[in-house]
């Protein structure tokens, strides 16, 4: 179910076997993305219930679902590179059909992310559902 960019991410973790060159790489993830606009972190961007500040600006086009998104903090930055690369392009209604908690265990990222960091990738992924869910 996972988008070929998502599947890429897969394969290279399988070549890192170092979790510090793993996070490196998330990390790395998050740098390359352009900077969400000053103008799009306002509270409706806001996702709660992440410890560092995140904004996630969601996109329909032409039935297909994006976003883009910001974080003060460099790993979440990158989960979020990660996110985009799992859901960017999807038809809005298969959004809904992913199952974004078994695709994060094949990185092996739930047994490695601190509790904080679990719980705001998952309000980052809540947020991303209710968008699609809102839009089918």
């Amino acid at each position: 179910m996972a988008q070929a960019a998502f599947e890429e991410i897969v394969e290279d973790f399988e070549f890192i076997e170092d979790w510090e060159d793993r996070y490196r790489f998330v990390i790395e993830l998050g740098k390359d993305m352009a900077p969400l606009d000053e103008a799009l972190k306002v509270p409706a961007t806001k996702v709660d219930g992440c410890a560092s500040q995140v904004w996630l600006h969601p996109r329909i086009e032409e039935g297909r679902f994006s976003f883009d998104g910001d974080s003060d903090a460099m790993i979440v930055r990158g989960l979020i590179a990660v996110l985009r690369r799992l859901y960017s392009g999807l038809p809005v209604a298969e959004v809904l059909a992913v199952d974004a908690r078994a695709e994060m265990e094949r990185l092996g990222l739930n047994e490695h992310l601190s509790s904080q960091r679990s719980n705001g990738l998952r309000a980052m992924i809540e947020r991303i559902r209710l968008v699609a869910s809102e839009t089918v």
